[in-house]
């Protein structure tokens, strides 16, 4: 459970990389190394000022399982490289917190980003407006990092107002 002014501290952080892996992977289907080590570089950085101790080193722990489960979830076909390698950066923001909601959450962002993908490929102006975009024409691959970063952004704002 993070407190408002950690929160709010993130925040920019987390739509800035957000909104940088979202575009790649819907333009690539790719999550840049250089994305998830930034995010990684935030939590070493303004973590340790912003957080508690144990909390900040509890988010290590958790980002440590979070990087297991998903190579075995990778080496399963079950996901990307790098949506593992993005879901383990941002496991730390969510140390301690409820389990429930967290994974409600990720249901609800992973639906959410899945049906407006879905629904915005088929629109002829969204697809003109970004042609060059891998994931419009992909049937069998999703952009993931759509999703994951607005899991993170969501559970910021929520830190942040309730």
């Amino acid at each position: 459970m993070l407190s408002n002014t950690a929160a709010l501290t993130f925040l920019p952080f987390a739509i800035a990389i957000g909104v940088w892996v979202s575009w790649n992977d819907m333009r690539f289907l790719k999550i840049p190394n250089k994305a998830v080590l930034v995010l990684l570089a935030v939590w070493l950085v303004v973590g340790l000022v912003v957080m508690p101790f144990h909390t900040w080193a509890w988010g290590w722990a958790l980002a440590a399982i979070v990087l297991v489960a998903g190579f075995v979830a990778n080496a399963a076909g079950l996901m990307g490289a790098g949506d593992a390698k993005f879901a383990a950066a941002m496991a730390p923001f969510f140390a301690l917190s409820d389990i429930r909601f967290v994974l409600g959450l990720l249901a609800a962002c992973l639906l959410g980003a899945f049906a407006s993908h879905r629904l915005m490929r088929m629109v002829p102006a969204y697809r003109a407006a970004a042609p060059e975009w891998e994931s419009w024409t992909s049937a069998q691959k999703f952009p993931m990092g759509l999703a994951l970063s607005g899991m993170l952004i969501f559970y910021l704002l929520k830190e942040l107002w309730f």
